[in-house]
């Protein structure tokens, strides 16, 4: 009883605070920049805690944390280099454009509103099908290993979506990025007391772990083997932190340049800082205590080594992370839909709030009724890097051509996002599935980020000849003034 009367007192106090700050910054307006950038009013304090947050939720810290290995810090430290792409290479130019939306980028340096409807579009799938579902089913995964609940995951799922989506919904970017910062403070301070306290259980000693999950250079194959960090590591970055708009959206949302820059170090300080040892410690842990656990790790450690008296607290937390998560992703999603597709293509003039409130309705439900997809997943974290490339790589594909080439026509670069969606699927499932047919003469397939890697080359190149010789135009380089 202690433990859920902490629970609610703790996920309504962030609620109320949320709600106190939204009411401070006075009534709230109608158009997109206001619904979707929160009136271009956020602080580098809120930038950061939301950029940190919208990132680090259920998600990150069950799948990370179920491997159970050392080497996935990789993908956490080259996040501090995307957050330094996005505050030096990425922010300068949407801000100098007014951009609401990322794909507005797109849209001055191809002179088409097509294309910018197409990539918002991807991103769209990306959301719904793979994101919301999967940030539903790790937190009701771990609500349902830390209190050993009898009850379906889809029913928590549904819970846990229709609370997050309300602040979406009700509130805006602004009280979405209010929540992620306070809800960041409750679940860091929970989060590194369970790294903590599983080296106090272990004694600090790891003796009985095997060294190749202790290690940072890793083999053939290691879920990061070690030559893809000089390929396509830094594209995943790149990709998510510059170029996605659930992500970005948060620093568009700043005072000015200035503010945004500074959110970004500040999250790029806390991510090379304390994200490191929350993603891992607990998983190391857990394997020293029980060996493999899978993706029901994290649930497990935290109701072996947090008191009884806390875990309200980090239950707390951790749907504070998955609900600002989900409406991070809901708000994003809606302001997408609204801005690149319905006012474009159906009614310039409609109601933003309306719209907004249908759109994320509808996505809110499409997310929960896609959580079984993901269930038994072998590691939902590693699932969720390789889908990621079937339209990452694809779109970074058309902003990194955006920005090199000039005199480049759209239709070859919405050309190049099938053909790099294609080659994409082409290198890493159909060539393993290839592979598992016929093992003796077909060759085992390439890392799927090394396949990123080669992707972006060859999308590249496809541009410039389809540009070339379908559409007799000449590209030549873009060197900025």
């Amino acid at each position: 009883m202690t433990q859920t009367f902490v629970f609610l007192a703790l996920t309504a106090g962030i609620a109320l605070i949320t709600w106190w700050h939204c009411r401070a910054a006075g009534a709230r307006g109608t158009d997109s920049k206001e619904y979707f950038l929160a009136g271009g009013g956020l602080s580098w304090v809120f930038v950061a805690g939301s950029l940190t947050l919208t990132n680090i939720n259920t998600d990150t810290l069950v799948g990370w944390n179920g491997n159970q290995m050392m080497i996935i810090l990789w993908w956490e430290l080259f996040g501090v280099a995307g957050l330094l792409l996005l505050a030096w290479v990425f922010l300068p130019v949407y801000y100098r454009l007014g951009c609401t939306t990322v794909t507005e980028l797109l849209e001055r340096r191809y002179q088409s509103g097509h294309l910018r409807a197409t990539v918002a579009t991807l991103f769209l799938l990306g959301n719904v099908f793979v994101f919301l579902p999967v940030m539903l089913y790790t937190s009701s995964l771990f609500l349902q290993s830390l209190f050993d609940l009898q009850i379906p995951l889809l029913a928590i799922a549904t819970i846990t979506a229709i609370a997050g989506a309300c602040y979406a919904i009700f509130g805006g970017l602004r009280a979405v990025a209010i929540s992620d910062t306070y809800s960041g403070v409750l679940l860091f301070g929970m989060a590194l007391l369970v790294a903590f306290l599983g080296l106090q259980a272990v004694d600090w000693d790891f003796s009985n772990i095997p060294a190749e999950r202790l290690t940072l250079i890793g083999g053939r194959d290691s879920l990061v083997p070690w030559p893809i960090l000089f390929t396509g590591m830094i594209l995943w970055q790149l990709y998510y932190w510059s170029t996605n708009q659930t992500i970005t959206q948060r620093a568009l949302a700043s005072k000015s340049l200035r503010e945004a820059q500074k959110g970004c170090y500040a999250a790029a300080v806390i991510r090379a800082t304390l994200v490191p040892a929350i993603v891992v410690i607990p998983g190391l842990c857990a394997y020293q205590l029980h060996g493999a656990t899978g993706d029901a790790t994290y649930g497990n450690i935290v109701r072996e080594v947090l008191p009884k008296s806390l875990s309200g607290a980090f239950a707390a937390a951790m749907v504070a992370a998955t609900m600002t998560s989900f409406n991070s992703t809901l708000n994003s999603s809606a302001a997408l839909y609204v801005c690149d597709l319905h006012q474009r293509y159906f009614n310039p003039q409609v109601s933003v709030p309306k719209l907004s409130v249908i759109t994320q309705v509808l996505f809110a439900f499409l997310g929960i009724a896609l959580v079984p997809v993901y269930i038994g997943s072998a590691s939902i974290i590693q699932l969720v890097q390789e889908l990621m490339g079937v339209f990452s790589i694809p779109i970074l594909s058309a902003f990194v051509i955006g920005l090199a080439f000039d005199n480049i026509d759209a239709r070859a670069v919405i050309a190049t996002l099938i053909f790099g969606a294609i080659v994409y699927w082409g290198g890493t499932t159909g060539w393993a599935q290839l592979h598992a047919a016929h093992p003796d003469t077909i060759a085992r397939p390439l890392h799927f980020v090394h396949v990123g890697a080669i992707g972006l080359f060859l999308n590249t190149g496809f541009a410039l000849a389809i540009n070339r010789f379908a559409f007799g135009r000449r590209a030549s380089l873009n060197r900025p003034a």
